[in-house]
């Protein structure tokens, strides 16, 4: 082929190359790939043992036969999968230097970030450094602690629902794969692995997590707007409670005439206002916790905050929400909320709630747009 520029990686999430070109026709262009150190996706309409060895025989990604009715689903998900996967880490753990590079460098080449290293306790400082760690690879040969010993405490300190983990031992031990996976291992690999079927697991293990997370977020999330459920609102705020916070306080907020708006302007300007006040929401209150809880209704829990600054807070939500109107097409909503505040840091999240809600009745009663609280006056 004609001499070309080596092109810059960062360029680049990867490069899709065909065995067979013209001026490229036992799989040269491959090789301009790799060594421009782009992850390399090969397709090919000629698929025999050879072409297969030859193809695997360089640093690529996969390759993908053109006879495969499912090519584009394929190499979508393909795709999909390195773009993942430079956010998703992996550790190797293994006192061979020679095996743990060889396996970094493979994982490497799917845009895994990998962190490489000998021992149990420097897996344990890795860990707790790098939250983004999704996968761990522990060897059989690991020496300052027993490996499947060494798997059962991991498993004590991560789910499975947050934590991959994968065994690995020579061939000829039969019995560690069983007890790697008594001891919590999601799965098994012998040596010397197969490259294919090595990958294989990996992404099946890494999309497993990303299933599970998906379910999770589907299940804490309000559809509509995006912030949390009342249902993950209280799993949150009962963990953080546990702690005895000594200056909290807890907001209902109510946006005023809703059914007015679903009535006139129809359901479709009401969705419309609930998104737009979540999205202010969530920008103005990055550090609390914050979700719907149905209808129109909104809750806050402020954590650390003192009285004085917690009603001081809630009176710029107010105003911000009432000082822009909604675009909803053609029309100009006017939104304004009313506000039920308790201060109240004796009392658990059940009587907060109980207090701000006949807060919010009072700030209704009172002509709505208004913060109703039980601060202390001159807190």
């Amino acid at each position: 082929g004609k001499s070309m520029r080596l092109p810059c990686p960062e360029d680049y999430l990867c490069a899709i190359v065909d065995y067979d070109l013209p001026d490229a026709p036992n799989g040269e262009a491959i090789d301009f790939a790799v060594k421009s150190y782009l992850p390399t996706i090969v397709t090919t309409a000629r698929l025999d043992e050879d072409i297969r060895k030859a193809v695997l025989s360089r640093d690529v990604v996969d390759y993908i036969p053109k006879e495969n009715a499912q090519i584009f689903d394929y190499l979508m998900r393909l795709i999909g999968r390195l773009e993942k996967n430079k956010t998703t880490g992996v550790l190797v753990i293994n006192p061979k230097r020679n095996e743990r590079s060889a396996m970094a460098a493979l994982l490497r080449r799917h845009n895994f970030i990998t962190y490489e290293c000998a021992t149990a306790a420097q897996a344990e400082t890795l860990l707790d450094e790098h939250s983004h760690i999704k996968l761990v690879f522990v060897d059989s040969d690991i020496q300052d602690k027993p490996p499947t010993q060494f798997v059962a405490w991991l498993r004590k300190q991560y789910s499975k629902e947050d934590l991959a983990i994968i065994g690995i031992a020579n061939d000829r031990n039969n019995l560690l794969s069983a007890r790697f996976i008594k001891s919590g291992a999601n799965d098994f690999v012998r040596k010397p692995y197969h490259l294919e079927e090595f990958l294989c697991r990996v992404n099946q293990n890494i999309e497993l997590l990303e299933n599970v997370e998906t379910i999770r977020r589907t299940a804490n999330t309000d559809y509509l707007t995006g912030l949390p459920n009342r249902r993950h609102f209280f799993y949150t705020v009962n963990k953080m409670q546990r702690n005895q916070p000594a200056n909290q306080a807890l907001a209902l907020l109510d946006l005023d005439f809703f059914k007015a708006i679903n009535d006139t302007h129809g359901h479709d300007a009401g969705d419309e206002v609930l998104k737009v006040v979540a999205n202010r929401l969530a920008v103005m209150c990055a550090d609390v916790i914050i979700a719907r809880f149905g209808g129109e209704e909104f809750c806050l829990y402020l954590p650390d905050t003192t009285p004085h600054n917690a009603v001081s807070r809630l009176e710029d939500i107010r105003r911000n929400i009432s000082e822009h109107p909604v675009k909803f097409g053609e029309l100009t909503l006017n939104v304004t909320v009313s506000i039920g505040l308790t201060t109240r840091s004796d009392h658990n999240i059940q009587a907060m709630l109980t207090t701000a809600d006949k807060l919010l009745y009072q700030a209704k009663h009172n002509g709505r747009n208004r913060v109703e609280h039980d601060a202390p006056s001159g807190s």
